[in-house]
């Protein structure tokens, strides 16, 4: 008899797992939580928004500390 497989994971744990993964901090457990019940194309939406927020970040960031600089 097959055991049933975990349900994927929330969209917070997908979240969390993504963010933990740009720094490189993702719990072995929570990666075989993800690479056995996740879906992938949900991982690559999440990272391609958190990408895009994180660059529009540091441009933000730039600007600021242009415009503070004086130039």
């Amino acid at each position: 008899m097959t055991e049933p497989s975990p349900p994927p994971p929330s969209l917070l744990q997908t979240i969390v797992s993504v963010l933990a993964s740009f720094f490189g901090v993702q719990s072995s457990k929570n990666r075989e939580r993800d690479f056995s019940s996740g879906r992938a194309p949900v991982f690559i939406a999440v990272g391609l928004v958190a990408t895009v927020l994180f660059v529009l970040t540091l441009v933000l960031v730039v600007k600021l500390a242009l415009r503070n600089a004086g130039m």
